[in-house]
């Protein structure tokens, strides 16, 4: 009797989860229609991360599997991964799929003074809409699984060469009070915990809150041309502590990328507090 009643008290989370997918099935981000969301869509998840790769089949099930409770299979297939060929500096990808990464015009014309960004996908359809319901309508319970997303891209482009501290984009105090958290934070604070879930080896690298901090208020980046987006930025970054900047290589963390007008100055300010070297990560970033 004492047998059968550890068999079922074994089986008790997998009836109570098939009878709450039943009850309470999930509603997709993109589409709004209700389904009933694989458990482990793809097999094994660490197997995405065994084999790190920038093609579009890898990002694509990585994509998959990560926002499988929260997108249907139908809108899982909206979804564009950035790949080579591409900027080598900047990260933009050409419209020619044929080729090797290079240098693009703006970066030839004006040069970045971040060593090299890259993103995760374009941001478009269904990642643009996750990104939107993370930022803008609190659905902070869409950091865990985009977190993932930026914790491959991690391990693709910095797995042998990692920066010695990880940390945010930051926002002004008077945002982070608005909005009531740093979306870029919450992408990456758990990256440890989650490389640890995954059997992956988490190097040895520091995710900092406040590597720096926004010391003026400044406009909406959003709809502004490059000029005034570099205008609207330029000097409303700081340091806190020099001292745990210098000689550090350090990466940052955003959600999208644009023009880049902001992880330039980021990187700026970085540098002249004594910085290695700063690199850029982003979720996504525009084609153009």
């Amino acid at each position: 009797m004492a047998v059968n009643t550890l068999n079922i008290r074994a089986w008790l989370p997998q009836i109570f989860n098939a009878v709450k997918a039943a009850l309470f099935p999930a509603r997709c981000l993109s589409c709004g229609l209700f389904f009933h969301a694989a458990d482990n869509p793809g097999g094994r998840p660490g197997r995405f991360f065994e084999n790190q790769s920038t093609q579009a089949g890898s990002k694509h099930e990585i994509f998959i599997w990560a926002l499988a409770p929260y997108v249907c299979p139908a809108c899982s297939g909206n979804f564009s991964p950035v790949g080579s060929p591409q900027c080598s500096r900047c990260g933009m990808m050409f419209q020619s799929r044929a080729g090797d990464d290079h240098y693009c015009s703006d970066c030839l014309d004006a040069p970045k003074r971040f060593r090299k960004a890259r993103a995760f996908g374009v941001y478009d359809q269904v990642l643009m809409e996750a990104v939107h319901r993370l930022k803008y309508k609190g659905k902070v319970q869409l950091a865990r699984p985009l977190g993932r997303l930026l914790l491959a891209a991690f391990m693709t482009y910095w797995g042998d060469d990692p920066p010695n501290l990880v940390g945010p984009v930051p926002l002004h105090d008077k945002k982070l009070r608005e909005r009531g958290f740093n979306q870029a934070f919450l992408l990456i604070r758990d990256w440890p915990r989650m490389a640890g879930a995954l059997s992956l080896q988490w190097p040895d690298v520091a995710i900092e809150r406040e590597v720096l901090v926004r010391t003026r208020w400044t406009d909406s980046q959003t709809g502004l041309g490059r000029k005034t987006r570099l205008q609207n930025i330029k000097n409303a970054f700081g340091v806190r502590d020099a001292s745990r900047i210098y000689q550090k290589k350090i990466l940052l963390v955003d959600d999208v990328y644009t023009t880049g007008a902001t992880a330039d100055e980021c990187a700026g300010t970085l540098l002249k507090a004594g910085a290695e070297w700063v690199d850029v990560l982003t979720l996504a970033r525009t084609l153009t």
